[in-house]
């Protein structure tokens, strides 16, 4: 008969403890908590579930120089968790520290951090498994005869039997280590009570056992249910990538994979895998990423690489992919969480772009055909009639079918799928051929990039800065324009655009948007500008001569107070520039020679230039309207003004096919062909991935015009 729960009945369950009870008379005193709990905290921190264990164990073989690893599983792992390899072994004279926290051979001064190049570096894996299960270790070198047998309990060595002694036994046994994990948990029965089935703990064992299996060469993984003669994972040391893929991810994948490979010096990286082409899709992405040889999940590079792959796949299709990212040491942080699930590294961005910029050449090489699976009919059977076909659907149960939704509620697009458009070559292009990945070919500019490494802003003026934009962040507007889908320019003179979010659809004043979203351009990459080298260089005076001209003559004084003299205004701007030219070419890539020449001003997006002709008047409004004298102040509006010069400037608008255009500039329209291209292809898509909308932009700047639940109440009534 089952031994009784032990149940707690000091007091009545749902009691409501009274005020009086909470009172505190005194401050309760700080103490060190006792050795052992804290290591039972690290060991729940680092040991969350079977799976987390077994990953340790792995690494550890690898490491070890492992050709082979035999694991062995029972109860998902809880009761029995053995992992055998024929690595190097352990020293006897190793063992008994070999559980105690801390305690590693990979890892000497913090600086090793820097160049790690193994899975493992802490030493708190097999000190953590110690602290919640029973431990034996059986392992040998190449240089022992016998092998030795050690049992650890909570960092010690503990004797197999009472009255035994604790050290290590002889015994007999194959070079390399056997881990023995027993009772997992069974001093957190909390922890232990949480596992559902010991069936889900298996399957997310053999994940594990799979993703290893499949990126480490050279290495034989097996993995069975103790008490079972057959193995449900079984692989060959010198079995190749694909054939590892078609056993444990079966032939329907390994038959449709394609190879690629990426690689950046600039940003020191270099990348290998798999991925399935356009004939195999699923449910759900299957991503097994490895980062310096280590397992780790990445959220940005999941979505990096379902976004590339909505363009070849249904929608709803997910692909398969394996990828194997090798970063140097130096520029990746491994220590940012317990159990290594994650890691954070430098240019994490630009790698990803890079990587699925090479994957979607790669696939749109190799996508020339599609398979489609057939059946064909034997001789003598009949098609279905329709007839036949709607008995069919009657026949299926009510409980089964889903609910129908409302059509006042469905979104008919999806801000994920690309337009016809954006795959069509630019105007002035002349070519067929798709873009090189990261490259644009508008405007005619040619894009160089520097060896400077990006700068972190430590100054508190930015922060507050940053801060207040965070604190002026309207949420719903932000979320219309992260998932919106841009529908196209109604007004290039009012700069108007429509957008839909979800059943809404929006007019935007997308000057008024530039004008915030390049404001805070300028705050996050404040201090890491690209730049727009001017060549020759330009004559500031010059340029300043002419926007204070042309200020004069369009709107002229009313009276003498508001009347100034050209040369005057000149000289007192130029001065201020070139006097805090050093400033400006340290946070602003804004540089102006000691002789009055303007070499270059901001670059804030890629893909995407400013008007020259709003150059003289950007620079003349510096002087007045940028306040030199306080900090803050002083990058504020700034950056306001160079915000304002990003914005696209107004043009007259397309005309209908009934109006002739006469009297416009062959320039002028090529101009609007660009602020076209680029307020759909490169303005909006920035917008949906990094702008904040501001509250500010609720006054006037986004103006909802139709809903389809109001559409539907119209018509209705029809």
């Amino acid at each position: 008969m089952a031994e009784p729960m032990d149940v707690d009945v000091g007091s009545p369950r749902g009691t409501k403890r009274k005020a009086i009870d909470e009172i505190i008379t005194a401050p309760r005193r700080i103490k060190a908590l006792d050795p052992d709990v804290v290591n039972k905290i690290a060991a729940g921190e680092i040991i969350v579930a079977p799976v987390h264990a077994l990953k340790e164990l792995i690494e550890n073989s690898v490491d070890a120089g492992s050709t082979s690893l035999e694991v062995v599983v029972k109860e998902g792992g809880l009761k029995l968790l053995q992992i055998t390899d024929n690595g190097h072994g352990i020293d006897k004279e190793d063992l008994p520290i070999l559980c105690e926290r801390f305690t590693t051979s990979k890892l000497k001064a913090f600086e090793d951090l820097t160049s790690i190049g193994t899975y493992g570096f802490r030493g708190e894996a097999l000190a953590s498994i110690s602290h919640i299960a029973h431990l034996t270790v059986t392992t040998k070198t190449k240089d022992s005869n016998v092998a030795f047998k050690a049992h650890y309990d909570s960092g010690r060595l503990v004797p197999a039997k009472p009255g035994q002694s604790a050290d290590p036994k002889p015994t007999a046994g194959r070079q390399g280590t056997q881990i023995t994990v027993e009772d997992l948990f069974y001093n957190v029965p909390t922890r232990r009570r949480a596992f559902r089935s010991a069936s889900e703990e298996y399957n997310k064992i053999l994940d594990v056992v799979g993703r290893y299996a499949v990126h480490c060469d050279g290495v034989a993984f097996s993995c069975k249910k103790s008490g079972e003669s057959s193995t449900t994972i079984a692989t060959q040391s010198k079995s190749s990538t694909v054939d590892r893929i078609r056993q444990i991810y079966s032939s329907a994948v390994a038959n449709e994979l394609i190879e690629f490979t990426s690689s950046d010096e600039k940003y020191g990286y270099s990348a290998r895998g798999w991925t399935t082409n356009a004939n195999y899709h699923v449910k759900k992405t299957t991503l097994l990423l490895f980062i310096n040889h280590r397992s780790v999940d990445s959220t940005n590079i999941r979505k990096a690489i379902e976004q590339t792959y909505s363009t070849f796949l249904p929608k709803g299709g997910h692909p398969f992919i394996y990828l194997s990212l090798e970063i140097e040491p130096s520029r990746v942080d491994v220590n940012v969480h317990p159990t290594k699930r994650e890691v954070n590294f430098l240019n994490e961005d630009e790698i990803i772009e890079k990587i699925c910029g090479d994957i979607r050449t790669k696939l749109a090489y190799v996508d020339t055909s599609r398979t489609f699976m057939t059946q064909t009919l034997l001789p003598g059977a009949r098609a279905p009639d329709e007839a036949s076909v709607g008995n069919a659907h009657n026949s299926v149960p009510a409980g089964a079918q889903k609910p129908k939704p409302y059509e006042n509620n469905l979104v008919r697009t999806d801000a994920k799928l690309r337009k016809i458009t954006s795959m069509l070559p630019s105007a002035e292009g002349g070519s067929s051929e798709s873009p090189a990945p990261n490259e644009s070919r508008t405007d005619g500019m040619e894009y160089e990039y520097s060896d400077r490494e990006p700068v972190t802003c430590r100054l508190m003026t930015v922060k507050e800065l940053r801060q207040e934009v965070r604190d002026d962040m309207h949420n719903e507007l932000t979320e219309i324009f992260a998932t919106h889908t841009f529908i196209g320019i109604v007004d290039e003179r009012r700069r108007l655009a429509a957008i839909q979010g979800g059943v809404k659809l929006f007019l935007v004043d997308y000057g008024m948007v530039c004008n915030e979203y390049f404001y805070q351009l300028g705050l996050t990459d404040f201090g890491n500008f690209g730049s727009i080298r001017f060549d020759p260089p330009l004559d500031l005076k010059e340029l300043l001569r002419i926007a204070a001209e042309h200020e004069k003559s369009t709107d002229p004084p009313t009276c003498e107070e508001d009347d100034f003299a050209i040369e005057e205004v000149v000289e007192l701007v130029s001065a201020q520039l070139i006097e805090r030219r050093e400033m400006l070419l340290e946070y602003f890539s804004f540089e102006v020679s000691e002789e009055g020449e303007l070499i270059s001003v901001p670059l804030l997006l890629k893909g995407y230039t400013p008007s020259l002709a709003k150059l003289p008047r950007f620079l003349l409004r510096l002087g007045p309207h940028v306040n030199w004298m306080a900090e803050k102040e002083c990058f504020a509006t700034f950056l306001r003004e160079l915000a304002s010069y990003y914005v696209p400037e107004q043009l007259p608008p397309t005309p209908g096919p009934e109006d002739p255009e006469e009297g416009l500039s062959e320039d002028l329209k090529v101009r609007r062909q660009q602020i076209n291209k680029a307020v759909e292809d490169v303005l909006f898509p920035a917008f949906r991935a990094r702008l904040i909308a501001t509250k500010t932009l609720m006054k006037g700047a986004v103006v909802e015009i139709a809903n389809l639940k109001g559409l539907y109440r119209v018509f209705e009534r029809c």
